[in-house]
């Protein structure tokens, strides 16, 4: 066999050991990503609050406790994270957003905010819907992305209603 052959059979043979690799690793983070999210969503709670600022920061310049930034990875350190300052009643609190209603959360508004710890889930206007402050359209991949997780979120909360609807019919 030629040597051209040896190294493409070897090629393919690590690209697709990587891929069922990948493959598997990538259901295993799903399954944690899923436990994860039950464990937020049950000890969230609705909360009143007044939207100061937000920013995409470093965990270190962000403004978050000590002990906060000492349990995040050293990978999520270095990433720059949706935080957000808002006034919860008497206080000032550093938040930390979902990355996907970052953009929604409008500045210098009250809102009511689904909060778990310091992780705010969702956000919807207190007075009204909310709107954003005439922000330019975001251009790129993540904006692409997370445009397009938007849409298919939006058809499967559609999809079950309309199947919730069909089975109180019957």
């Amino acid at each position: 066999m030629p040597t051209f052959t040896i190294v493409l059979l070897i090629i393919t043979a690590v690209v697709i050991a990587a891929t069922i690799g990948l493959y598997f690793l990538g259901k295993r983070a799903e399954k944690k990503q899923a436990e994860q999210d039950e464990k937020v969503e049950a000890t969230a709670q609705n909360v009143s609050m007044l939207i100061i600022d937000k920013k995409k920061l470093r965990m270190k310049d962000s403004g978050l406790p000590e002990s906060i930034i000492a349990q995040t990875p050293f990978y999520a350190r270095i990433a720059k994270v949706p935080i957000v300052k808002a006034k919860v009643g008497p206080q000032m609190m550093t938040l930390i957003c979902d990355a996907a209603i970052f953009d929604e959360i409008p500045l210098k508004k009250e809102v009511k905010a689904r909060v778990s710890g310091l992780y705010i889930k969702s956000v919807r206007g207190l007075h009204g819907k909310t709107a954003t402050d005439g922000a330019k359209k975001k251009r790129g991949l993540r904006a692409w992305a997370l445009e397009k997780q938007k849409e298919l979120r939006q058809a499967s909360d559609e999809q079950n209603t309309s199947s919730k609807k069909g089975k109180k019919k019957k």
